[in-house]
């Protein structure tokens, strides 16, 4: 057993499996809860354990339905507050409204900001998270965020798989630093896509600054949605002669068209991790990938609780 009984580590409904894994991990037991809804919908808590000066960790993840998991988080927050916790860590390992994270238009809202405010008054000490989609997310809180990333899961899964003649393509022009380290992991060539967003839905990639020609592609992201970044530059990629297409993520969202778009796409495979529980129709769907990052978790909330670096988990 890695922790002691000063510890406690709850899960919300979002990702109860994954919640199962980090405590197998730590050897502990998931803390009791109670979460139900009264009759007009609303949410109700109550923990079941004593956390009276406990460290105590709430694992959340905030997607599908959003609004509900983020309200049931903040009332988990709030409870273990009243009920007199030590310290209360957010441990979410999907963030949404990440994206939301300026005004690119006016009269619009900076919601990453909002749910920030809302965790820190909602009585959160600490957020743990994994790829909040831009590093600046970290400064729209007042408390200390440990930003991990997946990489280490993503790249022993590259590792294992011996791609020959691989190459790093970015589906974007933002996510070059991200392929980078891709390149320096797996020992691959870089590739870079320009795309041209259409709208909320529809991507097009115009052109591609290297070579893919005869190579094994390989894309990877901090998020699937719609899918349409990776489906363009999939057939970008395939027009100008790659071999195999495999796309990766963080988090698999799979919203609206996704799952329909790679089907009739030319990506071969797909590769996510657990943040978010994946649909059955996902896995029905398409040839999909899941990797855990319930060891990566449940490491850091180790450290976290023992007060020792995280740093170290991160690849260099």
């Amino acid at each position: 057993m890695f922790l002691n009984e000063s510890v406690k580590v709850f899960g919300g409904s979002a990702n109860p499996e994954l919640v199962k894994k980090i405590c197998g991990y730590l050897g502990v037991t998931p803390g009791g809860a109670t979460i139900r809804r009264f009759p007009d919908g609303e949410k109700f808590v109550k923990i079941d354990d004593n956390v009276r000066g406990k460290d105590c960790f709430i694992v959340q993840s905030t997607c599908t339905p959003v609004d509900g998991n983020l309200m049931e988080l903040l009332i988990m927050i709030d409870t273990l507050k009243r009920a007199s916790a030590n310290r209360i860590t957010a441990v979410i390992p999907y963030y949404g409204y990440a994206r939301q994270d300026r005004k690119d238009d006016g009269r619009v809202p900076i919601t990453a900001k909002l749910v920030a405010n809302l965790l820190t008054a909602a009585g959160a000490t600490r957020v743990l998270g994994i790829d909040l989609h831009a590093r600046q997310l970290e400064g729209f809180f007042d408390i200390p965020v440990d930003h991990l990333m997946a990489e280490p899961v993503m790249v022993k899964y590259l590792r294992d798989k011996k791609i020959q003649k691989p190459v790093i393509v970015s589906p974007d022009v933002g996510n070059v630093k991200t392929a980078s380290r891709y390149v320096s992991h797996i020992g691959a060539d870089l590739a870079i896509v320009h795309k041209k967003r259409l709208n909320g839905k529809d991507v097009h990639s115009e052109n591609i600054i290297g070579s893919v020609e005869g190579k094994n592609v390989v894309m990877v992201d901090d998020m699937i949605s719609t899918a349409g970044t990776i489906c363009s530059a999939a057939k970008l990629v395939k027009k100008m002669g790659a071999n195999k297409v495999i796309a990766g993520a963080t988090h698999g969202l799979f919203c609206g068209p996704a799952v329909e778009r790679i089907q009739e796409s030319y990506i071969d495979e797909v590769f996510v991790t657990d943040t978010i529980p994946l649909r059955e129709d996902v896995r029905k769907g398409i040839n999909v990938t899941v990797l855990s990052v319930a060891e990566l978790l449940g490491e850091s909330i180790k450290r976290v609780h023992r007060n020792e670096s995280i740093s170290s988990l991160l690849l260099s």
